[in-house]
């Protein structure tokens, strides 16, 4: 892989006697989209503000495209697009209008603002409404507009906090697609802090999960989820039809699988904890022996499961 395009190494933040941020090390590459997860007063805030150069670290370094954010604040914010979670526009200017104003406060001159600025309402979904005034405009289009700002200076990384609150369903659906189309399409690097992680997982190549300013596990997520069900086993629940199955005559069948546990809960249903995945063998030794299997469940961890895991393990949050 690439050099790192953010480096945190050793990355503290104290406010009193409290620390907020807990020698942080953390690696971004290039055209990656990185899921920062963590609770409300995590710390996730406090990074991305040392990440922009806009408050200073106790300790440590961060390092954004070389160039070190403490040191060289102005040129680090040249290349970092940030996007909070709440954005602020003039509601009595178009979208047009607004999107050329930031363009101009960044640099880009008169005769490149306007074809820059169409092409942006356009790939964000606003072309039909970049006339409009931005005061109509429904949360889910501001967060749209808020993304074209962001890009409008062409950074090579956008920070986005809690980018997906307040949206519809649709919208965050569609929000969430734009942003993995400009990481894949145009190699953006892409920070999401946030604490809703259905979305999180959806869009994200590697998280990490932050917990009272600590980073307590980073990675893939499949390979967090593997990890997980190999630390703590493997759950399979499996409906037979019927409801006087022969319980004996399976515990007799499925002897033969290693180190399982088999079990019954109150809905009369088959329980299985493993210490490998078994399941596709499990079902072919119940059919082959003419039981009916009605359906099958595995725990399979998700990235909630993972993240539970690790915050409850690792907070002292009443």
């Amino acid at each position: 892989m690439n050099n790192p395009i953010v480096e945190l190494s050793n990355l503290c933040k104290k406010y009193a006697k409290k620390t907020v941020v807990d020698h942080l090390n953390l690696q971004i590459f290039e055209g990656e989209i990185f899921g920062l997860l963590g609770p409300n007063g995590a710390g996730k805030t406090t990074t991305i503000l040392m990440m922009m150069g806009l408050t200073e670290p106790t300790a440590g370094k961060t390092l954004i495209c070389g160039l070190d954010a403490n040191q060289n604040p102005l040129a680090v914010k040249r290349i970092i697009g940030y996007l909070p979670d709440s954005v602020g526009f003039y509601d009595d200017m178009t979208a047009m209008e607004n999107l050329q104003f930031i363009g101009s406060l960044n640099g880009l001159s008169a005769g490149e603002l306007k074809a820059k600025a169409e092409g942006l309402v356009e790939q964000v979904g606003l072309i039909s409404s970049k006339d409009k005034k931005v005061g109509t405009f429904s949360r889910g289009m501001k967060q749209r507009l808020g993304l074209a700002e962001v890009l409008i200076k062409g950074p090579k990384i956008i920070i986005l906090d809690e980018p997906t609150l307040g949206l519809d369903p649709q919208g965050i659906q569609e929000f969430l697609s734009l942003i993995k189309d400009l990481s894949r399409n145009q190699k953006l690097t892409v920070l999401l802090s946030s604490h809703l992680l259905h979305h999180v997982q959806q869009v994200c190549d590697r998280i990490g999960i932050f917990v009272e300013g600590k980073l307590q596990v980073s990675g893939k997520i499949n390979e967090l989820t593997l990890a997980l069900n190999e630390k703590e086993g493997f759950q399979t629940i499996i409906q037979l039809e019927g409801s006087n199955v022969d319980k004996e005559q399976i515990k007799l069948i499925l002897g033969e699988i290693p180190r399982s546990v088999i079990s019954w809960n109150t809905a009369n249903e088959l329980i299985l904890n493993m210490q490998a995945d078994y399941t596709a063998q499990i079902v072919k030794l119940l059919a082959c022996h003419d039981f009916q299997v009605v359906s099958v469940l595995r725990n399979n961890n998700s990235l909630e499961q993972v993240y539970q895991r690790y915050f409850l393990q690792n907070s002292t949050i009443a």
